[in-house]
């Protein structure tokens, strides 16, 4: 039988249709694998200004493997610096991945972009102080932070040692960044290993997630981290080279609301509590309140962590305003690090700067200052 053009048209258009249906379907399977690889898919240039290295409303959890070490590098303003375009800061979306399941925790310690995570199902709810004995046998062995959310049937929680419930879905999310570095590829495989074993001992099924796609996320992450990670400092001294005497920087660092820390150096918060900037000492000896009562100094500087502080720029021009203050009262001069006094030009450069990097951070859904920088950059 003869086929007219107007049944060929219909043929096509049923193949067309069957097709973008097989293709919609497709699309849906690589939409979680892809919202997780969005921070890295831009490549960044390190720029001369930045330094490489090694939580909003949130409840602390008990379980973490692992301290944050010190992070000392500081970058020092530079003479020639061109101040760049200033914007507004980026709310923190929230990662595409979390919106594949209706069941995923809406939790700072299940963040697919900084966690690597394993959802395990128990055909029977377990009750947490077995979990938690399971977890121990191996858990010790990650240096990284590991955080256990379970479900109680209306919603997440996030596990703790002395938790007495019962859960039939349980999820293990191990940081893979922060300062250090990225995990290493033996302590990723004693985590899905250690989890694999527990699931098989409480009788449990893991959804264990590609070894090798998850090592590769992490080192993207570790390396785009490193280059946005820096600290910003002002120097003062004295211009005739003589000392500050403690007792009178304790009177003004006081005076200026800021509190000394046990990390020997005073912090200036903002109305939330989180640190602005700091004030230490350029000599080797840190701060402490019984020291400052014979301590002379040659300089002090004042640092402002990039990552961790939002607005950056905002926090920067509370911190060259205390500066000046501080250079008033002490009779100093604000400098570089090469003892160059610092101009309003190379201070504007500097504040540009600032917005330059947090808005890199905000492109890779990383807003400084909020949970996801904060678990990163410590």
């Amino acid at each position: 039988m003869a086929i007219s053009d107007l049944q060929l048209a219909l043929i096509g258009a049923g193949v067309v249709g069957v097709g973008g249906i097989w293709a919609y379907n497709k699309w849906q399977e690589r939409k979680h694998r892809q919202s997780a690889e969005r921070i890295v898919d831009g490549g960044g240039q390190a720029d001369v200004l930045l330094g490489a290295s090694g939580a909003e409303d949130e409840v602390e959890p008990t379980l973490a493997v692992g301290a944050a070490a010190e992070f000392d590098e500081r970058i020092e303003p530079a003479e020639r610096l061109e101040p760049a375009a200033i914007s507004e800061p980026v709310a923190e979306q929230p990662a595409a991945v979390s919106e594949t399941r209706a069941d995923e925790p809406d939790s700072p310690w299940a963040d697919p972009i900084v966690d690597g995570i394993v959802r395990i199902e128990f055909a029977e709810a377990v009750p947490a102080p077995a979990l938690w004995a399971a977890q121990a046998e191996w858990a010790g062995q990650v240096s990284k932070p590991l955080y256990w959310l379970g479900h109680s049937g209306m919603q997440w929680r996030t596990l703790t040692a002395h938790d007495a419930s019962h859960y039939a879905v349980v999820m293990a999310a191990l940081q893979l960044v922060d300062r250090r570095g990225a995990l290493s590829e033996t302590e990723l495989a004693d985590f899905l290993d250690g989890v694999r074993s527990l699931a098989t001992q409480l009788g449990g099924a893991a959804v264990v997630p590609d070894a090798g796609e998850m090592l590769a996320h992490a080192r993207a992450l570790d390396e785009f981290c490193a280059q946005v990670d820096v600290q910003l400092s002002i120097n003062i001294v004295d211009p005739g080279g003589m000392a500050f005497a403690g007792t009178k920087l304790r009177g003004l660092a006081e005076a200026a609301g800021m509190q000394l820390d046990d990390d020997g150096s005073y912090h200036a918060r903002d109305e939330a509590g989180d640190t602005l900037y700091t004030l230490g000492n350029l000599g080797v000896e840190l701060f402490d309140a019984e020291s400052l009562r014979s301590l002379a100094t040659h300089g002090i500087s004042l640092t402002l962590d990039v990552p961790n502080v939002a607005p950056g720029a905002r926090g920067f021009d509370r911190m060259v305003a205390a500066a000046r203050q501080f250079a008033q009262g002490l009779g100093g001069v604000l400098v570089d690090a090469q003892r160059n006094p610092l101009t309003d030009a190379m201070i504007a450069g500097i504040r540009g700067k600032i917005e330059e990097i947090q808005k890199q951070m905000a492109g890779r859904q990383i807003v400084a200052g909020a949970a996801r920088a904060r678990r990163l950059f410590s």
